[in-house]
């Protein structure tokens, strides 16, 4: 009993922040329902048009066909359909889409959920890096020409935003001087395996991904500066001084260490961003991602689609939270004996 206890004790909060997660994307699931029943007109019509069009039938034939085929019916209550929208997700259906019924979210995620979490991972992961050592070397360097260097880079890329950087990196490194590819994911004569493909991917992604990271790169800097600055008033760091520990020793071990934490929680959140915000970039890459395919439905009107869509994205985010909420839990045992 007493073991049991101790367990329980040891990771109720990733429990509390199961449940709140879970609650989330109930709340998610049930808004973007409703969003859809408050959309003017209804799929079923909708679909109902295209059939009597291609098939030449009543429109009476082509609604009855089109519920069938939508697995819809407008017609009944709206508790019915809520009921049959839950279950349908509760055996992993997330929809349908209402102009193509071969197309299904399921099978979106499946072809090009990789190709955005490779990008918007590979960006976050390298920015992160580059801007903790920035915002470090910033802060133990202050007033220095390291520090205005790095501060005017800050300024230039802060000002502008990823999808105009993208533009930029497209007209000089694609247009102008044709180093990068400037669309796609990987050339199609290759084969799809093996390290050349690999290396291909990577060649297709640069420029997408070094969008992303300009500006992430400064936001990451300057939330580190703040941080370091932070730590680096704390006793430790003066006794670590005064006991003529190397430099590198206390900057690696002491400074840089102790004040990346609280920046361990904003992961979730640059993540959250760049899942996002993923639909204009790749768009304006032509990369084929989730997000492009979110944009190309959305233009379509494509509501069951979008719906589902919504709901997983919301899912990536909400799993964003948790895994970062408990990893921080775990690096800092106060967060948890504070619940």
């Amino acid at each position: 009993m007493r073991a049991i206890t101790s367990f329980y004790n040891k990771t109720r909060y990733f429990w509390r922040r199961l449940l709140i997660a879970f609650l989330t994307l109930v709340l998610v699931a049930v808004f973007g329902f409703l969003l859809i029943k408050l959309m003017p007109g209804n799929p079923v019509d909708t679909y109902a048009q295209t059939l009597m069009t291609e098939r030449r039938i009543p429109f009476e034939e082509a609604r009855a066909l089109a519920k069938q085929m939508l697995n819809y019916d407008p017609d009944e209550k709206i508790l019915v359909q809520l009921g049959k929208y839950i279950d349908g997700l509760a055996h992993g259906n997330l929809g349908i889409s209402m102009r193509r019924p071969d197309i299904t979210v399921n099978r979106l995620i499946a072809g090009f959920l990789p190709w955005t979490l490779f990008i918007s991972s590979v960006s976050l992961f390298l920015s992160f890096i580059v801007g903790i050592f920035m915002g470090s070397h910033m802060a133990w360097r202050r007033k220095g020409v390291g520090e205005k260097a790095a501060l005017s880079y800050i300024v230039v890329s802060g000002s502008i935003p990823d999808y105009l950087w993208g533009m930029i990196l497209i007209f000089v490194f694609g247009v102008r001087f044709r180093i990068f590819p400037v669309q796609g994911n990987y050339d199609v004569m290759l084969e799809y395996e093996g390290w050349p493909w690999f290396l291909n991917v990577l060649y297709h992604a640069a420029l997408p991904i070094l969008a992303y990271s300009i500006v992430q790169i400064g936001s990451w800097a300057l939330s580190m500066r703040a941080s370091s600055i932070g730590v680096l008033g704390d006793d430790y760091i003066y006794a670590a001084r005064a006991r003529g520990i190397p430099e590198r020793i206390i900057v690696n071990r002491y400074l840089r260490r102790n004040a990346m934490l609280p920046l361990v929680t904003s992961l979730a959140l640059s993540f959250a961003g760049l899942f996002g915000g993923s639909s204009l970039m790749e768009s304006i890459f032509n990369y084929p991602g989730l997000g492009q395919q979110f944009s190309a439905f959305m233009g379509a009107r494509d509501y069951f689609i979008i719906q589902g869509l919504i709901l997983f994205m919301s899912f990536m985010i909400v799993l964003a939270n948790l895994v970062v909420d408990s990893i921080y839990s775990l690096i800092d045992p106060r967060i948890r004996r504070s619940t």
